[in-house]
């Protein structure tokens, strides 16, 4: 067990937190009664008091009880970008007792469909952007009801900053089966209190396998919030930060990080619907925005941003993040533009966030910092699962208070990813790493396939499924090829069928109607025949490596 980090302990940090003895809707109770009028959240310039959103968010429940029959224990999807009713509808499927599950609004039909069905889902909060492919699924047998909302009617009349076209971008016609935002507010639908405790399961986002499947992380409220106070109590919150909302709160970095640890400490969210650089800018200068929690893709992207100045960005106070290694380059231009050093962090889905963190006044480039508070961590050789020398590479293993419950309906993911280890459970993360003298975690590799753009975990093996629906494809493997600005980005390699030609512009546009844009292959590389093994399989690791050592010559 990993514990020469705690003879380097950040100054003025506790080493442990108590559990937690309330629930997330406890914390939005709390800050409605305390900070009543202070605002919650800003959308483009529109402002939502805590009050008015704890109001609102009583009325949903309210709605999601009386006419979409969700009882405690329930699931229901959130299929939508960052906006002041993603934030309502997830803090009213909690306060009603249903659980929160939310669905990547890049999602295609198919990826939405397995969620729902895999987790039960029958009710669906969509958006305009979303509910063209949550619709078709009412009546199919997978869903029974979809709310959707417009981003457009939160923003204000006068934006204090220019506006994207997208949020103000209205779906065309009424669907089907589909009961409008406004609509549902205007029923007033009375609430019935629901008793709620710590350990009751209160998020499961999904987070895909090593074989494509998606796989429900149960989360309680006490997971969920130890994460939180974690981060809380590292970063030293006071309740008067006002926080960036850019990254998406359906990804565990922008719902953990930004919504929950806001709402927990009665700050304020500054939120975007979608990342544009030019309005990051504008909205960080005129809000006065002190934290940015994000990837090291929006601080390149923004760094480029013609114009742009330090005092654009003189409020901040912290940066930090993670999903991608911050290139030393780009941590050097933020740092002569702000003063601020980027804040490299670990985490994952099944750590509802933080597994290690650097220190905040003293992080060490390349690293993601140290185990946090009540966090076990052990490096461990992957084949016989005994600890590694000092220094030497072995796969991560993880066990603490913000670890999930387990994995929904699927005691084979549990039995592969859970050992016990001094006589606790741990997870297996998949992720190699190396430890240095201060016991502070460098990550080298992954462990199992997995191409990393942008900050987004892309299975090959869920990719090349799909791929395989081309008729020009004979057979395929995914790779990851490195890319400048994010990290990696998607390559096939593939065999075509005798007659067919295909390029990589053509295999982009159709497979831009099959998945999610950020598991679109970007690059094709056309071959007569993929190498493999005796058995007959395919060998990506030579595929892998062969893409790996092109930056080398």
């Amino acid at each position: 067990m990993l514990r020469t980090h705690l003879d380097h302990w950040p100054a003025g940090l506790p080493r442990t937190l108590p559990p937690a003895t309330h629930t997330l809707d406890d914390n939005l109770r709390a800050a409605a009664a305390a900070v009543p009028d202070k605002p919650a959240l800003v959308f483009y310039g529109a402002t939502k008091t805590y009050a008015a959103l704890d109001a609102e968010v009583t009325q949903i429940a309210g709605y999601l009880q009386k006419v979409c029959n969700v009882a405690k224990g329930d699931r229901v999807g959130i299929y939508m970008q960052n906006a002041p009713q993603f934030v309502a509808a997830f803090y009213g499927v909690i306060r009603a007792g249903g659980v929160a599950v939310p669905i990547n609004a890049m999602h295609k039909q198919d990826e939405v469909t397995y969620i729902c069905k895999d987790a039960g889902i029958r009710t669906v909060f969509a958006a305009q952007d979303t509910v063209g492919t949550a619709a078709p699924l009412i009546g199919t047998g997978v869903l029974d009801h979809v709310m959707t909302a417009y981003y457009g009617s939160e923003l204000p009349a006068s934006p204090l900053v220019p506006v994207p076209d997208f949020p103000s971008t209205k779906a065309t016609d009424p669907m089907t089966g589909v009961v409008d935002w406004t609509e549902m507010m205007a029923m007033e639908c009375p609430f019935a209190p629901v008793a709620l405790a710590v350990d009751d399961v209160a998020i499961m986002p999904y987070t895909s396998g090593s074989t494509g499947r998606g796989k429900g992380c149960i989360h309680t409220h006490a997971t969920a919030l130890h994460a939180v106070n974690v981060m809380a109590s590292w970063f030293h919150y006071t309740g008067d930060e006002v926080h960036l909302g850019a990254t998406p709160m359906f990804h565990i970095v922008g719902m953990q990080g930004i919504m929950n640890a806001a709402i927990a400490t009665q700050a304020t969210i500054v939120i975007m619907s979608r990342w544009d650089r030019n309005a990051a800018a504008g909205l960080i200068a005129a809000y006065g925005v002190s934290v940015w929690c994000t990837v090291p893709t929006a601080i390149i992207d923004l760094l480029n941003a013609e114009g742009l100045k330090a005092e654009d960005l003189a409020s901040l106070d912290l940066i930090y993040g993670g999903g991608s290694a911050m290139p030393d380059a780009v941590a050097g231009r933020l740092r002569d533009l702000t003063g601020l050093q980027f804040v490299e962090v670990y985490g994952m889905t099944e750590a509802m966030g933080p597994i290690t963190h650097n220190s905040a006044e003293n992080p060490k480039t390349g690293s993601v910092g140290m185990p946090v508070m009540d966090t076990d961590l052990a490096l461990l050789d992957p084949d016989t699962l005994a600890p590694v020398p000092a220094g030497d590479v072995g796969e991560i293993v993880v066990s603490g208070p913000q670890m999930l419950r387990g994995y929904w309906n699927n005691p084979d993911a549990d039995q592969e990813t859970f050992i016990t280890l001094e006589g606790k459970r741990f997870l297996r993360t998949g992720d190699l790493a190396q430890a240095d003298e201060q016991g502070r975690i460098t990550i080298v590799d992954r462990l199992k396939r997995m191409v990393n753009a942008s900050g987004y975990k892309v299975w090959p093996a869920e990719v090349e499924s799909r791929l395989y629906q081309h008729p020009a494809i004979a057979e395929v493997c995914v790779v990851g090829a490195p890319d400048a600005y994010r990290g990696q980005t998607v390559k096939a390699v593939a065999v075509l069928k005798t007659g067919t030609t295909l390029t990589a512009e053509d295999l982009t546009a159709w497979a831009q109607d099959h998945m999610a844009a950020y598991k679109v292959p970007r690059l094709l590389e056309v071959v007569d025949s993929l190498p493999k093994s005796p058995a007959g399989k395919v060998l990506w690791r030579t595929l892998q490596d062969n893409e790996d050592a092109k930056v080398n010559t």
